[in-house]
């Protein structure tokens, strides 16, 4: 294991798991039980081991703070701001309330529905590496973020599909979303175009989506329909391991009532390659219980991650960074 820092204790948490011989999530805690415990000396322990921490991220893929006594989103965004990494816009379906400064609400779709697997803002042109997620009010029962090595489920999807993978990441995927004309909390992705693209003038909105990567088609109750792609289906990043990272979004799009994933000529993903790739996802996710002040950070390029159906009341927070 690397040199440790004197100012972190290694913790463990439960659903904890080892891949690869990194473990997912790194808990981060305190060095002494009872000292103060208070953001104010987190912030300099940040600070003092601002790259150890990167490269810590960068090795285990996630990397959880517990036990600082992290109370709001003021709090929050100061761990966020320590780092010097460049705030990044989201953009995409989910409905999400601006919190204080680089602080939002996660998606504030029903909590009784799960959220898909996905790397954050995937079908992008710029999306973000990092995501934290900051737990305000931990959920009574369910409302984990489960997470999942995003390189295992190509290795698996290779074993068994390997002619198909090939060539739709040869080819690659083509992607449509519809985003309807008002935001809608109803739904998983119920932000409407106006929101999504920051303005309520078409043309500008069209613009927007073109320098996103998209090309959009208006629909006669006054949605946008997007087109994405071809888009591969992997990717490889620097600095991890030459992993070949499932950076697509075929299981969270395909044959869905608002969109769809399919092969870059427009014929159908074959429903048993999307099938058993939603198994595999399943079968490679962490997840842990949220307890109150936990500080989550993500490598986004290496992981997937959703939500799972909670009951009320559950706060968490996020930022997404460059």
């Amino acid at each position: 294991m690397e040199h440790f820092t004197k100012d972190f204790k290694v913790g463990k948490c439960e659903g904890q798991k080892v891949v690869d011989g990194e473990t997912m999530p790194l808990v981060l805690q305190p060095p002494e039980p009872n000292s103060s415990n208070d953001v104010e000396s987190l912030v300099l322990a940040l600070k003092k081991n601002k790259d150890w921490f990167e490269q810590m991220l960068i090795k285990n893929s996630a990397v959880l703070l517990r036990g600082f006594n992290v109370q709001n989103a003021e709090e929050f965004n100061d761990i966020i701001e320590t780092f010097g990494w460049d705030d990044i816009r989201y953009v995409g379906p989910a409905p999400r309330t601006h919190v204080h400064k680089r602080v939002w609400t996660a998606n504030e779709g029903p909590l009784s529905e799960f959220i898909y697997y996905h790397h954050e803002m995937v079908l992008i042109k710029e999306y973000p590496k990092k995501v934290i997620l900051f737990c305000e009010t931990p959920p009574p029962e369910g409302g984990e973020t489960p997470f999942v090595p995003s390189f295992r489920v190509t290795e698996r999807m290779l074993k068994e599909f390997p002619e198909t993978v090939e060539e739709m990441d040869a080819n690659g995927l083509k992607y449509t979303f519809t985003a309807l004309s008002k935001n809608s909390t109803g739904s998983m992705r119920g932000r409407g175009w106006e929101d999504t693209f920051g303005t309520s003038d078409r043309a500008e909105a069209e613009k927007r989506a073109n320098a996103l990567g998209m090309d959009v088609e208006w629909l006669p109750d006054g949605a946008i329909k997007t087109i994405l792609g071809p888009r591969s289906l992997t990717k490889v990043f620097d600095g991890r391991k030459e992993r070949r990272m499932w950076f697509n979004t075929v299981v969270g799009m395909h044959g869905k009532e608002l969109s769809s994933a399919l092969m870059a000529d427009g014929t159908e993903i074959p429903a048993n390659v999307v099938n058993r790739c939603e198994q595999i996802i399943e079968e490679e996710s962490i997840q842990f219980k949220w307890e109150k002040g936990d500080v989550l950070f993500f490598d986004n390029l290496a992981l997937l991650h959703g939500r799972r159906p909670s009951l009320p009341p559950r706060r968490v927070l996020v930022a997404t960074c460059k």
